[in-house]
């Protein structure tokens, strides 16, 4: 009985493995960015030549990219060192100081930090083109957007108090 649950065990800790793909799946989602960053730039830069459009609007455009690609990162990094293996950079001078170091927890209010950035990016370039919004949209922005920030809000306030029982 004791090496059927070892066996089982084995099996069931080898299965993070099975994350692999996921987070190569976020590497080329960045890949993917990249292009339409790409793409952005080159709308900003006719902006830009032409005088048509707003250029706050398009320079908000290219930090939301930034901001999700970063968000990504964060979570291909810390994801894959929580829950499938330790990445051995050695002793790299471009290693982040947050890699090794960033639990569930502090993915979690990473994650919802990223949401709340880009949800009021997003809700600043609706109020740049309002005019092409209704009320009832502006006004489901707007709802989303506070929702996110209590949502973020609560789990900081529920993480302070798990951190505050640790010691």
């Amino acid at each position: 009985m004791k090496s059927i649950e070892k066996l089982l065990e084995s099996f069931l800790f080898s299965s993070r493995w099975l994350l692999v793909p996921f987070y190569v799946g976020l590497v080329g989602a960045i890949a993917v960015l990249v292009w339409f960053f790409g793409i952005e730039f080159t709308h900003l830069i006719h902006m830009l030549i032409t005088g048509d459009g707003s250029l706050v609007v398009g320079v908000l455009s290219l930090v939301d990219i930034v901001l999700l690609a970063n968000l990504i990162i964060i979570i291909i990094f810390a994801g894959y060192e929580n829950f499938v293996s330790k990445i051995n950079t050695g002793d790299h001078e471009d290693r982040p100081d947050w890699m090794g170091h960033v639990d569930f927890g502090d993915l979690k209010i990473k994650l919802i930090a990223s949401i709340i950035a880009i949800s009021g990016i997003e809700l600043l370039r609706a109020f740049f083109n309002v005019e092409q919004f209704d009320d009832r949209q502006m006004a489901w922005k707007v709802g989303v957007h506070i929702t996110f920030v209590f949502s973020g809000l609560i789990f900081a306030m529920m993480d302070k108090m798990a951190e505050s029982k640790k010691h």
